[in-house]
This record gives structure tokens, C-alpha cells and sequence, in this order.
């Protein structure tokens, strides 16, 4: 029941809103089905926690600590993003930028790609595993050509044509997945089920699985941002609204690394090497080198926070690829900590643009005494996503340089001198836009307090102490990822 109220809300309240997306209350509605939906995730994950993995829907659907945990907090993360969105939206709306067809188009798209992305968790089933991805990429392809100039279609474009080609070569690699299944499970849908997959992981044909991978870890890598397969996420981040970049990076970049992840634990359990994880180990350190260099040149604030973005899924799939209880418990953490942060950031550079009406570094000025919430949101969100303590994400990359150190110690300073670089380069490019005089032109805005303090708190709070509870979720998921 939990499990239905789960994914039916988004997807009735997309319905809705593709019919009254732009009344004066679409915005309250829209927070309420987030809301609903946040809730209902809450009380799956307390089922899970107390009762533990489970099976729904004739085996449709299946729920373990790993994919309850990253339910719960794309839920939160679009609960929290709907009521950024509602004044957000509004200005836009008044300016202008977007149309009457338009903010009913933005209130169901959005639902619609909430409920692709739960699918894509819960399912048990690795072709509508595939199927949900490709659904939150025409949903947020549509979203990102939003305010329809010719800049946000092109990157639209872009993003269609790129994670296009990359969603067919995790097709193929699902198709070869399902080639080796049935050999042992037989023909018909028992053979593209995870938990049956898992069960029988030491029968299918090694070689297969391999290639099956290679195939998996560059489509879904796209998805994810991991260079050189990149180049859509930037444009995507800069042209789209706001909100939807903010669960880009928060969310949907988690969604497609999840997917990665339950397919290197299948492909080591077939063949009992190391292959799959050091493809991500390669994928992910690249991206951390390259993403940090590229902060050090951006000129838009959007897209500098998408570069971020990249080298933090880098962190990620890097950490998931080293493997190990440390470096798992790690990456775990990032993934959190990670989408707080950038949703945060992405929240106050919202209203940083709002005010200047523009998006350049170099014409955005004294946001602290322009608006204290802004200019201090934006300070300690940039502090936290550095890693400098006592932020959570100090505590994830800490462990992941410890496991590093331990288990690959010759990667610690290429590690290291990624870490570095984006440390000094995203300081070097806040500090001119926080400080100094507030500019004649500056307009007032009425910034959302709520999403920014709330993330930025737990955050904090995740840095400085751990519930007992989600240590414990976190290590019984990385039971499930050795």
C-alpha cells in the first residue's frame, strides 16, 4: 500500500497539473504531492528498517536498505525543491520568462520526473529500471528548453542527443545482461529481475557480463556526468530553470550511479574480479581531474556549480569503484551529503541571479548586504561543498581518502590534487560575488528561506554527529555492496 501511494501521487498530481499548472494554487499542489510523496517514503523506509528488504507487487518491485535510502532522499529533495520553486516560479512568471502553457508544462514535468525517478529505485526489474531513466531524461529534456530562447534549446538538444546515444548502450548492455540471464533463469521476465540476477550471479557466462558492463558503465555513465561524457550537463544546468537544475545535481545524477552500482555488484559476483570497479575507478578520478580544472574558467554560476557537480560524482563513483567497507560507507555519505549541498546552492544562486538578472560571475556583486539569507546561504554552502569541516561532506571525502590511502595509495595525490583544485577554485570565484558594494541595479527578491536553512542544517548536523540509525542504514547497504 505504502509502495502505491508512493509513485501513484506523483504521478495523479502530474495529471493534475498538466490542467491547472498555472492557477494561483498550482504551486501549493504541487508541494503537496512532493509532501505526500516525502511522507510515504518515510514510512517505507521505517518498514525496511524494522522489517528488512522486501518484495511488492509480484515481485515487481523490490526494496533493500540501498535504493529505501536514496527513495527518501529524492523525495525530501523534491519536497524541499517544489517550495523553492513556488516563489521562484512566480518571479519568472511575472517577468515573464515563461508563459501561461508554460508553468503548467514546468508543474507536471516536474511531478513526472519525480515519478520516474522512484520507479527507477524501487523496480526490480532492470528493463523498466531502463525504461524510468529514459523517462526522466525526455521529462527534464523538456524542462530544460523551458524558457524556449534559442541558447535553452540547443542545450536541450544537446542533452536529448548525448544521453540518447548513451541510454541505447545501456540498452544493449541490459539486452546482454538478459542474453546471459536466460541461458540459466530461462526466457520471459523471471530472467530481468535483480533478485534473481543476484541469486544465480555465479552461473552467468563471465565474458558477457564484462562486455555487458562496458556497454552499462558508458550509458549510465552519461547519465551521471562522468567525463569525457559530460558536455550535456553543463549547457543543461545553465539553461534550465533553477529548480530543475538543483534536482539534476541532487537527484537524478544519484539515480543513474545507483544503476551503475547494481550492476557492478552483479558483474564482480560473476566473475570475481575487480573489472567493473576499476572502470568506475578510471571514469571517476578522470572526472575529478578534469571537472576541478574546469572551475577554474567559468563565467556562468550555473554552470560553475554543474562542473562541481561533476567532480562530486566523480568522488562517488570512484569510492563505489575502489570498494570496501570504508570506501562504500563513504560514497554513501557523499551521495547525501552531496545532494543537499548542490540542491541548497543551487537554491541561493536562484535568487543571486534573480536579483542581478544574469547569471555572469563578474556582474553579480555584494549578495551578503544585498540579501544577508542569500549571500550567507551561498557562503556556507560553498564551505560545505569544498569539504571544509564540520560539514558532512568533509566526513565523506575523508573517508574516501583514508580508503584510498589504504587500498590504492599510488591515486591519493591525483585524489588529492582534485580535491585541491576545486577547493581553491570555487573560493576564488564566490568570494568576488559575496563581497563589496551592492550594486545600483540590484532588485529584491523574496528569497524561500525554508529549503536553504533546512539543508544547510542537516548538513551540519550529518558533519558533526550521526544518528545512530542512519549509520546503521548505511552499513547494512554496504553489506549489500561488497
Amino acid at each position: 500500500m505504502t509502495l502505491i501511494i508512493l509513485l501513484g501521487v506523483s504521478f495523479f498530481a502530474a495529471i493534475v497539473l498538466a490542467f491547472v499548472g498555472d492557477r494561483r494554487f498550482a504551486p501549493e499542489i504541487n508541494i503537496l504531492g512532493s509532501a505526500a510523496t516525502f511522507i510515504a517514503g518515510v514510512g517505507l523506509a521505517v518498514h525496511v528498517y524494522y522489517e528488512g528488504p522486501m518484495i511488492a507487487g509480484g515481485n515487481f518491485f523490490f526494496v533493500d536498505a540501498f535504493n529505501v535510502y536514496l527513495t527518501v532522499l529524492t523525495a525530501f529533495v523534491s519536497m524541499t525543491t517544489a517550495i523553492f520553486s513556488r516563489r521562484y516560479m512566480r518571479r519568472e512568471r511575472e517577468h515573464g520568462r515563461v508563459s501561461h502553457w508554460g508553468m503548467r508544462f514546468y508543474h507536471a514535468m516536474f511531478q513526472l520526473f519525480i515519478f520516474a525517478m522512484l520507479l527507477a529505485l524501487l523496480t526490480n526489474n532492470i528493463g523498466v529500471l531502463w525504461i524510468a531513466m529514459e523517462l526522466a531524461t525526455l521529462s527534464t529534456v523538456l524542462l530544460v528548453s523551458l524558457y524556449r530562447t534559442p541558447t535553452a534549446i540547443e542545450a536541450a538538444w544537446k542533452y536529448f542527443i548525448l544521453c540518447g546515444v548513451g541510454i541505447a548502450q545501456a540498452l544493449f548492455g541490459t539486452v546482454l545482461l538478459y542474453f546471459a540471464a536466460e541461458k540459466v533463469l530461462g526466457e520471459g521476465g523471471e530472467a530481468l529481475l535483480w533478485t534473481n540476477l543476484i541469486q544465480v550471479s555465479g552461473q552467468l557466462e563471465p565474458t558477457v557480463l564484462r562486455l555487458a558492463f562496458v556497454f552499462l558503465m558508458v550509458g549510465y555513465g552519461t547519465k551521471v556526468g562522468l567525463v569525457p561524457l559530460h558536455n550535456w550537463l553543463p549547457d543543461a544546468h545553465s539553461e534550465g530553470p533553477t529548480p530543475i537544475s538543483a534536482v539534476l545535481s541532487g537527484l537524478l545524477l544519484n539515480i543513474a550511479l545507483y544503476a551503475l552500482v547494481r550492476c557492478k555488484v552483479l558483474v564482480d559476483l560473476s566473475t570475481g574480479t575487480n573489472m567493473a570497479g576499476n572502470m568506475m575507478m578510471g571514469f571517476g578520478l578522470l572526472s575529478i581531474l578534469v571537472a576541478s580544472f574546469s572551475l577554474l574558467r567559468r563565467k556562468d554560476i550555473k554552470r560553475l556549480f554543474a562542473y562541481s557537480s561533476i567532480e562530486h560524482m566523480g568522488i562517488a563513483t570512484f569510492a563505489f569503484g575502489l570498494g570496501g567497507p570504508i570506501a562504500t560507507f563513504g560514497a554513501l555519505l557523499h551521495m547525501l551529503v552531496h545532494s543537499l549541498t548542490k540542491s541548497s546552492i543551487f537554491f541561493t544562486v536562484g535568487h543571486a541571479s534573480q536579483m542581478h538578472g544574469t547569471q555572469e560571475m563578474s556582474k553579480i556583486k555584494g549578495l551578503i548586504k544585498g540579501n544577508p539569507l542569500v549571500g550567507w546561504g551561498l557562503v556556507f554552502g560553498v564551505m560545505a561543498i569544498v569539504g571544509m569541516p564540520p560539514f558532512g561532506v568533509f566526513t565523506s571525502e575523508f573517508l574516501i581518502l583514508t580508503a584510498t590511502m589504504k587500498d590504492a595509495p599510488l591515486l591519493a595525490p591525483l585524489l588529492l590534487l582534485g580535491l585541491g583544485v576545486a577547493f581553491a577554485a570555487l573560493f576564488r570565484r564566490v568570494q568576488p560575488m559575496i563581497s563589496g558594494a551592492v550594486p545600483s541595479n540590484q532588485m529584491p527578491v523574496k528569497a524561500s528561506h525554508i529549503p536553504i536553512i533546512l539543508h544547510m542544517v542537516l548538513v551540519l548536523i550529518i558533519g558533526i554527529y550521526m544518528p545512530n540509525f542512519l549509520s546503521e542504514w548505511f552499513h547494512t547497504a554496504v553489506g549489500l555492496l561488497k
